[in-house]
């Protein structure tokens, strides 16, 4: 594959293991007998969309779409080398 399979590899591992850690930083969605009884309901909850919680989930989208691209990228570079022997 040569050097751009190296790179690309070596990136992969990289969204690989940053998706591990923004995944197990992230709280759970347990709320609780709360929800029931409306008492879930709080500032933090008024504002997720400046949370940590918010910021930690669109990193997580951000590092799963590089890890499909790099992947889908991986397999077409994987396929064009092997085409050509």
């Amino acid at each position: 594959m040569g050097v751009w399979g190296i790179v690309l590899g070596s990136v992969l591992i990289v969204a690989a293991i940053a998706i591990i850690i923004v995944i197990i930083l992230q709280q759970g969605n347990q709320q609780g007998i709360g929800v029931v009884s409306g008492a879930a309901d709080s500032y933090f909850s008024k504002n997720k969309a400046r949370s940590i919680d918010a910021k930690l989930a669109r990193f997580t989208k951000f590092f799963a779409a590089v890890f499909v691209i790099i992947v889908i990228a991986l397999n077409v570079l994987a396929y064009f080398v092997g085409k050509s022997f």
